[in-house]
């Protein structure tokens, strides 16, 4: 208190006082409602999937804010989680996502399903199912739809690459032997894998998925180019043609594959 003699006034001094409904510095710390700062001192899982989409996205456009765009984001794709199954065209259908955002969040989706799980590195020798299954459950479980791929091997079984081949439910026109094998053929793969996912959450195959598998390995084996399995994988786990059939991608296993599946 300061008083200033003759003139009846006093003076407070306020530089140690709190503002009007803040406490002192030194009794507790005052956060930024930004989900930045959040992130900064408490952690990027204490971010709600909104804020985490509006620092992905940065900006807003002339109408919106991030955290608006987010919102409209989460409101048409029920989620993060189902967010990340959709296209680059999906995601340039919602008001204030242009190319740049667009990328921006199917990138930043891509690399969350590589970080989940063990994936594959080229030339690693792929010993068995299970080593698929840990490649690529965290990248296609979840997904909504069915994605057919292909895993090229040569002849030690080490991976050359993977390519995708179809997405949406698997039938035989839409997993063609040619489509499945024409990477392989012209990478000259010695044997290859396949995989799909199940949105469903059941890796079990279903009827259609033993024709396709049966029709494809029928073609390898014409082709010289083995089937060595066909894995399924879905939120419950996997499942194998080739554990559940030791014989599968073998002429014998081809042979009685092709009688029980005209019986």
């Amino acid at each position: 208190m300061v008083a200033l003699e003759g003139f009846g006034i006093e003076l407070r001094d306020v530089t140690d006082e709190p503002e009007p409904g803040r406490t002192p510095k030194d009794e507790t710390c005052v956060f930024s409602d930004g989900p930045r700062e959040r992130l900064r001192q408490l952690g990027a899982g204490s971010l709600s999937e909104s804020d985490l989409l509006a620092l992905v996205l940065r900006t807003g456009d002339a109408l919106r804010g991030a955290s608006e765009i987010a919102g409209l984001l989460i409101d048409r794709f029920g989620g993060a989680r189902h967010l990340g199954e959709e296209s680059l065209e999906s995601l340039l259908e919602v008001p204030g996502i242009g190319p740049a955002k667009g990328a921006s969040l199917a990138a930043a989706f891509e690399l969350g399903r590589r970080s989940f799980g063990s994936a594959l590195k080229r030339g690693a020798r792929i010993q068995s199912p299970r080593d698929v299954q840990r490649h690529f459950q965290g990248r296609l479980r979840e997904w909504r739809r069915e994605s057919f791929h292909v895993v090229l091997l040569d002849g030690r079984h080490r991976l050359m690459a993977v390519e995708a081949i179809s997405l949406g439910t698997l039938t035989a026109s839409l997993v063609h032997p040619r489509e499945v094998f024409r990477d392989a053929i012209r990478r000259a793969a010695a044997a290859v894998l396949l995989v799909h996912n199940h949105p469903s959450g059941d890796p079990s195959p279903s009827q259609e998925d033993r024709v396709v598998t049966r029709r494809l390995e029928a073609a390898g084996e014409l082709l010289g180019i083995r089937v060595l399995d066909h894995v399924i994988v879905a939120e419950d786990g996997y499942f194998s043609f080739r554990e559940q059939d030791p014989e599968f991608g073998t002429a014998q296993g081809t042979a009685d594959a092709g009688r029980s599946g005209s019986n």
